[in-house]
């Protein structure tokens, strides 16, 4: 018995065990999986700035770090303090509270871990306040074209992020603690990189209970309220079914047109017409789909991933750049990147190895699109559409062919009353 429990194996496994440390419930914030990842690992770097430990200490994000310190020493100026006593004892007090948010093991000491979130924290705090004020742009960096978006790309990675609690406590600190204000500059400073329109959700959560800068953005940047009540009352009774791509659908009969002024998730299906309000495709565009994504798949719980549902939604309207130029023809989407194939490659990548449900916010559109492209009148009438009316000669043949047709139904009527008599 004792050479058992001698055993270096079942030693060294039971050191393991003692020295690995519970997953929290608490744990929001993730590194991207691989299978994700290798698709487009870009996506999910930072370019200028390191927030959170994931990706600090890099070299090409270090230059911002002075940039940090910077923004802390303007802050101090601005309120006419000179010591960060007060703002280090808070950072500590939420400390191990902010370590159990991170999946991944973290190598840094206590003094380092509350000094990065002071740091990151203020930097970002600091730039939503100067940006609120229009005096951003005073920042020599900043008038560098194209800096604040992708320092807002940068803030809206998944890995790149610090619990929004201490966001809040040195918005607390710094301003009138009130959370609508807390959630319209942070709304008014990113809404440059969302590709469309959004709903303030009435019912949002309490800033108590959202994860991060992205769980807030993707709270915020939803469907209407009431298609998602709609939406839930349907969960589980419609699964969505495959649809054909834009170019298909049109052959089939089916119209496409921008919806004016709704949120970008509200697509309809009403009268053959399928509905769909405006994207704005640009640089940052991809890697903002692909985080939100990659946010909705660390959570299959949620109700409602309607970022995926609406990336599957396009996924199959865009087969091709032909189907990206028919939609771009219609106004429902604005290519900022000058190439169709570049947009059309991007939705067909951005669903590789994500995890799709079967009952997607667009289902009972993907129903009704099918039920309609299956009726033969409907197919006969986009038929004759596409074969005699596609140019103003067909049009012209047709006519002429129609009016011969009368001519000849003419004389023959006269042929037959002249033989009656």
């Amino acid at each position: 018995m004792a050479a058992e429990r001698d055993d270096p194996v079942a030693i060294r496994i039971g050191k393991k065990l003692q020295a690995i440390s519970p997953i929290s419930s608490d744990c929001c914030i993730f590194k991207v999986p691989n299978y994700l990842r290798k698709v487009n690992e870009k996506a999910y770097e930072p370019e200028v700035v390191a927030i959170g430990p994931y990706h600090r200490g890099k070299d090409h994000l270090k230059p911002m770090e002075e940039h940090k310190i910077r923004f802390l020493q303007l802050l101090l100026q601005e309120r006419r303090e000179n010591d960060v006593t007060k703002y280090v004892m808070v950072m500590r007090e939420l400390e191990e509270r902010a370590r159990k948010c991170y999946a991944e093991p973290i190598g840094l000491d206590t003094d380092d871990f509350v000094e990065m979130m002071l740091l990151d924290g203020c930097l970002i705090i600091q730039l939503m306040r100067k940006f609120a004020r229009t005096t951003l742009m005073d920042d020599p960096v900043f008038k560098i074209g194209g800096f604040h978006g992708i320092l807002c790309r940068d803030l809206l990675l998944v890995e790149n992020q610090l619990p929004l609690f201490v966001l809040w406590e040195l918005f607390h600190m710094i301003e009138i603690p009130n959370p609508d204000i807390f959630i319209y500059i942070t709304i008014n400073f990113f809404n440059i990189i969302l590709p469309g329109k959004g709903c303030i959700r009435n019912d949002l959560k309490s800033i108590m209970e959202i994860k991060h800068l992205l769980g807030l953005i993707i709270d915020c940047w939803h469907p209407p309220a009431f298609e998602i009540e709609a939406y839930r009352k349907k969960t589980k009774k419609i699964e969505w079914s495959f649809m054909h791509c834009a170019t298909e659908l049109q052959e089939a009969g089916i119209r496409f047109k921008k919806a004016d002024g709704n949120n970008v998730f509200d697509v309809k299906f009403e009268n053959g017409t399928v509905k769909i309000p405006t994207l704005e495709i640009d640089d940052h565009t991809e890697c903002f789909l692909r985080n939100l994504i990659a946010f909705e798949q660390f959570f299959p719980g949620r109700s409602l991933n309607h970022v995926t549902d609406y990336m599957n939604f396009m996924d199959c309207l865009i087969n091709s750049p032909k189907d990206v130029e028919l939609l771009r023809q219609r106004g429902i989407i604005n290519n900022w990147l000058g190439n169709d194939e570049v947009i059309a490659t991007m939705f067909n990548m951005l669903g590789d190895s994500v995890s799709i449900s079967r009952y997607s916010f667009y289902s009972e559109v993907f129903n009704n699109v099918n039920i309609y492209c299956s009726r033969r009148w409907n197919k006969w009438i986009a038929n004759l559409k596409h074969n005699y009316f596609n140019s103003p000669w067909a049009l012209v043949s047709i006519l002429a062919a129609v009016v011969l047709l009368q001519l000849t139904l003419v004389q023959t009527v006269f042929s037959v009353l002249s033989y009656v008599k």
